[in-house]
């Protein structure tokens, strides 16, 4: 079995994605989950994951995952500094509410680097773990010691890393590392294995460029806090689904069964209740 923890879809006629620009345009059409189950026939279940900051979104995701088999959860986006247990109460009342298993915001996106710190925010935060869901971390590498922060004051919330964190693949991964290796040590972190050829070269990359990362979050996480995603569609302005897992197989060629086990299937099973 194969859970892809990692992907999106969207319809440019229902909703524009405003951040497909420039040479990002390869990937400005349409995705629909039939085109991941086309492009993925190994994977099992799939977390489909927010592209939007917005609420009219989620429903949609939600609804989508109510008609849709291969999806086997939604993370969905909250206005973190709002009234979070109000948000929740209304997406709760939603068609194909029971797959909402977690929420993203882009905090990449923001200018302030302790933004996951701010009092609104941890508010926010702590209603989100009240309500059972996990937040994803969408973050650079400057934003890091605020994640932590936020890890370590909100030990009761699942917190999941999306993309490593974006380091600098084929750069100097120095300081990325020992701020990844700090949140490692947070119990309550997860990391997801995946977002990584698009922070390469497109077209040059290599399995050996991925591997100092790959190395660094598996001493850093253990194979057992760690979970594959594709990051389907984005991953095609690089690399076809089927070229993201063949590489993501060749860095953990060195895992046990069962750690591979774990950071194919089991982990995301458990983080997301699949």
């Amino acid at each position: 079995m194969i859970v892809d923890a990692h992907h999106h879809v969207w319809d440019l006629a229902v909703r524009d994605q405003p951040w497909i620009t420039g040479r990002m345009s390869r990937i400005r059409r349409d995705f629909t989950v039939h085109d991941l189950a086309g492009a993925a026939p190994e994977v099992t279940t799939t977390v489909l994951v927010q592209t939007v900051a917005g609420p009219a979104e989620t429903p949609e995701l939600l609804a989508l995952a109510d008609r849709e088999p291969l999806v086997g959860a939604v993370v969905g986006w909250l206005d973190l500094t709002g009234d979070v247990p109000a948000q929740l109460a209304a997406l709760r009342s939603l068609p194909g509410a029971r797959w909402l298993r977690g929420v993203r915001h882009q905090v990449q996106v923001e200018h302030d680097p302790d933004w996951l710190i701010r009092p609104d925010v941890l508010r926010g935060l702590a209603a989100v773990a009240a309500d059972g869901l996990v937040y994803e971390l969408l973050t650079l590498p400057h934003q890091l010691p605020a994640a932590r922060r936020a890890a370590a004051a909100l030990p009761q919330l699942t917190f999941v890393l999306d993309h490593c964190s974006k380091p600098p693949v084929g750069g100097d991964l120095r300081e990325w590392a020992a701020e990844v290796r700090a949140l490692a040590a947070r119990p309550n972190v997860l990391c997801k294995l995946s977002g990584l050829v698009t922070e390469a070269d497109w077209a040059n990359w290599s399995v050996t460029d991925l591997r100092p990362v790959c190395a660094t979050v598996l001493e850093a996480f253990g194979p057992r806090r760690l979970m594959f995603g594709s990051d389907w569609p984005v991953c095609l302005l690089a690399a076809s689904h089927a070229e993201v897992l063949a590489a993501a197989r060749e860095l953990t060629a060195d895992l046990s069964a069962a750690e591979r086990a774990a950071l194919f299937s089991t982990t995301a099973t458990l983080a997301y209740r699949l």
